[in-house]
């Protein structure tokens, strides 16, 4: 029987990347990012950057619970304690200075929030592991004193995560949203009237309108206005004074941006994601008063190091009561 020809498929462009770009998320503006300084030879899970009011710098290792410091201008990294609790995953500033801890705990039932000094002393816990089954992944405050936090349970067809608000006597916790897969990163818009939220295991973004009492959505105001694409999903975000939204892609090197509706309009990509480095980015955040954001990634998978990056966004950061 004859040879012929049969219909090929052939690698072309970007398919050959381990995380190539969708066709219509090639479009938006993309920049690539520059490193900014090396945290840490080791693969370590970066997370939770938060400036303080010193425009110095947090971050967490979940894993390890370490918590670091850079010192800006220097860029100096030190160490300055371990959480107590277990397997922190965000570090938040508080008007009065102190450091709120999310701790995702054992990953089922065990998850916390503390506030401690900047050296991890006067320890207080807000949420208590004993008597919650939360596994807390991330907070955002608002201007009353009260904040917003992330419940990191379930998977894609167990949707045990939601988003909950907690009162500024940290005293009655109030559900937002529920039955979500694995609630991420948590931000609030600058008039404190709309709540995004990701949600990782569905590959979903949440934009939830909030009436004026911060606890209740408004008529018809939960929307889902993005299905993200690709492993492993969106992870924490941050907003910019214009209320464009900034989302890490953890395991794909790189951050998104959205406008304040929801629609992408922007790229930011990690140096080596083509290859597969740098994948695991987590977190964004900008240098108060700058437009100058800063995002951590690590390079476990390739026996490398912890690094942070920077670029530049569309806007300045968003300066939020906590750093008046």
């Amino acid at each position: 029987m004859a040879q012929r020809d049969l219909p090929t498929l052939k690698y072309e462009g970007d398919a050959t990347h381990a995380v190539p770009l969708l066709a219509h998320e090639k479009g938006i503006q993309t920049v690539t990012a520059e490193p900014w300084v090396k945290i840490s030879d080791e693969g370590l899970q970066l997370e939770g950057l938060c400036f303080d009011r010193e425009h110095n710098l947090f971050l967490c290792e979940v894993f390890g619970g370490k918590i670091f410091k850079v010192t800006l201008p220097e860029k100096e990294v030190e160490h300055v304690f371990i959480s107590e609790k277990e397997n922190p995953a965000s570090v938040k500033i508080h008007k009065d200075g102190r450091l709120f801890l999310s701790c995702l705990g054992d990953f089922k039932d065990s998850g916390s929030i503390v506030a401690t000094q900047t050296d991890g002393s006067a320890l207080e816990e807000i949420i208590s592991e004993i008597n919650t089954e939360y596994c807390v992944d991330d907070l955002v405050f608002d201007s009353k004193g009260g904040f917003y936090f992330t419940d990191f349970r379930g998977y894609s067809t167990n949707p045990l995560g939601g988003v909950y608000y907690v009162d500024p006597d940290y005293q009655t916790v109030t559900p937002i949203i529920q039955n979500i897969a694995v609630a991420n990163g948590v931000a609030l818009s600058t008039d404190e009237r709309i709540l995004w939220v990701t949600e990782t295991n569905a590959n979903r973004l949440h934009r939830i309108e909030l009436l004026e009492d911060g606890k209740t959505i408004a008529p018809f105001g939960a929307k889902i206005p993005y299905y993200f694409t690709g492993h492993e999903g969106p992870d924490s975000c941050c907003i910019d004074s214009d209320d464009n939204l900034y989302v890490a892609m953890y395991g794909q090197g790189r951050v998104l941006v959205f406008n304040k509706y929801g629609h992408p309009i922007g790229q930011i990509l990690l140096p080596g994601r083509e290859k597969g480095h740098m994948l695991r980015s987590t977190h964004p955040a900008f240098i108060p008063g700058t437009n100058q954001l800063i995002i951590c990634s690590n390079d476990m998978d390739n026996d490398g190091a912890s690094w942070l990056f920077t670029a530049r966004g569309f806007a300045k950061g968003h300066n939020s009561y906590q750093f008046h």
